[in-house]
Protein backbone atom coordinates (compact mmCIF):
# COMPACT_ATOMS: atom_id res chain seq x y z
CA UNK A 1 0.00 0.00 0.00
CA UNK A 2 1.57 3.34 -0.99
CA UNK A 3 2.10 5.94 1.68
CA UNK A 4 1.71 9.67 1.23
CA UNK A 5 4.68 11.45 2.71
CA UNK A 6 3.84 14.80 4.20
CA UNK A 7 6.30 17.61 4.70
CA UNK A 8 6.33 17.00 8.47
CA UNK A 9 7.21 13.32 8.01
CA UNK A 10 9.96 14.27 5.57
CA UNK A 11 11.41 16.72 8.07
CA UNK A 12 11.27 14.13 10.87
CA UNK A 13 12.97 11.54 8.65
CA UNK A 14 15.66 14.03 7.66
CA UNK A 15 16.25 14.94 11.34
CA UNK A 16 16.58 11.28 12.33
CA UNK A 17 18.98 10.63 9.45
CA UNK A 18 21.04 13.64 10.52
CA UNK A 19 21.08 12.37 14.12
CA UNK A 20 22.16 8.93 12.90
CA UNK A 21 25.06 10.52 11.04
CA UNK A 22 26.02 12.67 14.01
CA UNK A 23 25.70 9.85 16.54
CA UNK A 24 26.51 6.37 15.29
CA UNK A 25 24.23 4.70 17.79
CA UNK A 26 22.02 5.43 20.77
CA UNK A 27 24.98 4.50 22.97
CA UNK A 28 27.05 7.23 21.30
CA UNK A 29 24.25 9.68 21.99
CA UNK A 30 24.03 8.56 25.64
CA UNK A 31 27.81 8.85 25.99
CA UNK A 32 27.61 12.38 24.56
CA UNK A 33 24.87 13.37 27.00
CA UNK A 34 26.81 11.91 29.92
CA UNK A 35 29.98 13.76 28.91
CA UNK A 36 28.06 17.04 28.63
CA UNK A 37 26.47 16.49 32.04
CA UNK A 38 29.88 15.73 33.53
CA UNK A 39 31.44 18.78 31.88
CA UNK A 40 28.71 21.16 33.02
CA UNK A 41 28.74 19.66 36.52
CA UNK A 42 32.48 20.37 36.69
CA UNK A 43 31.82 23.96 35.60
CA UNK A 44 29.12 24.32 38.24
CA UNK A 45 31.43 22.86 40.85
CA UNK A 46 34.25 25.24 39.90
CA UNK A 47 31.93 28.25 40.01
CA UNK A 48 30.56 27.20 43.39
CA UNK A 49 34.06 26.63 44.78
CA UNK A 50 35.28 30.02 43.58
CA UNK A 51 32.19 31.69 45.01
CA UNK A 52 32.56 29.98 48.39
CA UNK A 53 36.26 30.86 48.53
CA UNK A 54 35.45 34.52 47.93
CA UNK A 55 32.76 34.40 50.59
CA UNK A 56 35.18 32.82 53.08
CA UNK A 57 37.69 35.64 52.58
CA UNK A 58 34.94 38.24 52.98
CA UNK A 59 33.78 36.64 56.24
CA UNK A 60 37.37 36.72 57.56
CA UNK A 61 37.74 40.38 56.54
CA UNK A 62 34.38 41.22 58.13
CA UNK A 63 35.26 39.52 61.42
CA UNK A 64 38.67 41.20 61.50
CA UNK A 65 37.17 44.62 60.83
CA UNK A 66 34.55 44.13 63.55
CA UNK A 67 37.32 43.26 66.03
CA UNK A 68 39.18 46.53 65.43
CA UNK A 69 39.84 48.25 68.78
CA UNK A 70 42.16 51.04 67.67
CA UNK A 71 41.39 54.00 69.96
CA UNK A 72 42.05 56.70 67.32
CA UNK A 73 40.20 55.49 64.23
CA UNK A 74 38.66 52.19 65.31
CA UNK A 75 35.10 53.46 65.77
CA UNK A 76 34.91 55.10 62.36
CA UNK A 77 36.60 52.08 60.75
CA UNK A 78 34.17 49.66 62.41
CA UNK A 79 31.24 51.85 61.41
CA UNK A 80 32.22 52.02 57.72
CA UNK A 81 34.16 48.89 56.71
CA UNK A 82 31.91 46.01 57.93
CA UNK A 83 28.77 47.35 56.19
CA UNK A 84 30.81 47.90 53.01
CA UNK A 85 32.08 44.31 53.22
CA UNK A 86 28.51 43.11 53.77
CA UNK A 87 27.39 45.07 50.71
CA UNK A 88 30.28 43.55 48.73
CA UNK A 89 29.17 40.09 49.89
CA UNK A 90 25.62 40.73 48.66
CA UNK A 91 26.90 42.07 45.34
CA UNK A 92 29.20 39.04 44.90
CA UNK A 93 26.24 36.76 45.60
CA UNK A 94 24.04 38.55 43.09
CA UNK A 95 26.87 38.43 40.55
CA UNK A 96 27.52 34.72 41.10
CA UNK A 97 23.87 33.73 40.78
CA UNK A 98 23.46 34.04 36.96
CA UNK A 99 26.54 31.90 36.21
CA UNK A 100 25.54 29.23 38.71
CA UNK A 101 21.97 29.24 37.45
CA UNK A 102 23.10 29.02 33.81
CA UNK A 103 25.24 25.95 34.54
CA UNK A 104 22.29 24.41 36.39
CA UNK A 105 19.94 25.07 33.46
CA UNK A 106 22.38 23.44 31.01
CA UNK A 107 22.70 20.39 33.27
CA UNK A 108 18.91 20.28 33.45
CA UNK A 109 18.73 20.34 29.64
CA UNK A 110 21.18 17.44 29.20
CA UNK A 111 19.44 15.40 31.91
CA UNK A 112 16.15 15.96 30.09
CA UNK A 113 17.71 14.73 26.84
CA UNK A 114 19.26 11.73 28.60
CA UNK A 115 16.03 10.74 30.34
CA UNK A 116 14.16 11.07 27.04
CA UNK A 117 16.64 8.73 25.37
CA UNK A 118 16.41 6.21 28.23
CA UNK A 119 12.61 6.45 28.22
CA UNK A 120 12.35 6.03 24.44
CA UNK A 121 14.90 3.20 24.31
CA UNK A 122 14.50 1.20 27.52
CA UNK A 123 16.83 -1.44 26.12
CA UNK A 124 19.69 1.09 26.59
CA UNK A 125 19.54 0.57 30.33
CA UNK A 126 19.46 -3.23 30.06
CA UNK A 127 23.02 -3.61 28.80
CA UNK A 128 24.23 -6.58 30.87
CA UNK A 129 21.30 -7.96 32.87
CA UNK A 130 17.64 -7.40 33.65
CA UNK A 131 18.37 -4.52 36.03
CA UNK A 132 18.41 -0.99 34.60
CA UNK A 133 21.84 0.53 34.08
CA UNK A 134 20.58 3.85 35.45
CA UNK A 135 18.36 3.91 38.51
CA UNK A 136 15.16 5.92 38.56
CA UNK A 137 16.70 8.27 41.12
CA UNK A 138 19.66 9.01 38.83
CA UNK A 139 17.66 9.58 35.69
CA UNK A 140 14.65 11.30 37.21
CA UNK A 141 14.23 15.05 37.32
CA UNK A 142 13.98 15.04 41.11
CA UNK A 143 17.13 12.97 41.69
CA UNK A 144 19.82 15.13 40.16
CA UNK A 145 18.12 18.38 41.23
CA UNK A 146 18.59 17.44 44.88
CA UNK A 147 22.31 16.97 44.28
CA UNK A 148 22.61 20.47 42.80
CA UNK A 149 20.54 22.31 45.41
CA UNK A 150 23.53 23.45 47.48
CA UNK A 151 25.05 25.28 44.53
CA UNK A 152 21.72 26.86 43.65
CA UNK A 153 20.87 27.95 47.19
CA UNK A 154 24.32 29.15 48.31
CA UNK A 155 24.15 32.65 46.73
CA UNK A 156 20.72 33.32 48.22
CA UNK A 157 21.70 32.03 51.65
CA UNK A 158 24.86 34.15 51.64
CA UNK A 159 22.87 37.20 50.50
CA UNK A 160 20.60 36.82 53.51
CA UNK A 161 23.64 36.20 55.72
CA UNK A 162 25.36 39.37 54.47
CA UNK A 163 22.25 41.51 54.87
CA UNK A 164 21.99 40.26 58.45
CA UNK A 165 25.66 41.00 59.15
CA UNK A 166 25.41 44.46 57.60
CA UNK A 167 22.39 45.34 59.72
CA UNK A 168 24.12 43.88 62.79
CA UNK A 169 27.27 45.96 62.19
CA UNK A 170 25.25 49.16 61.86
CA UNK A 171 23.07 48.34 64.86
CA UNK A 172 26.07 47.60 67.07
CA UNK A 173 27.79 50.88 66.13
CA UNK A 174 24.82 53.22 65.91
CA UNK A 175 22.60 51.58 68.53
CA UNK A 176 25.48 51.17 70.98
CA UNK A 177 26.43 54.87 70.84
CA UNK A 178 22.85 55.97 71.63
CA UNK A 179 22.55 53.82 74.75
Amino acid sequence: MPKIITQQEALEQEASEHAAQMFGSPKDRLDFYRREIQYETAILSNRTNAYLSAQAFLVIAYASSMANVNPEWGKLFTLVVPPILALLGVLCSLNAWPGIRAAYDIIDHWHFKQSGLLRDLPVMGMAYDDEPLFSEMESSHKGYRKSLMFSIRAPWLFSIFWIGLGVFALYIQIGHTRA
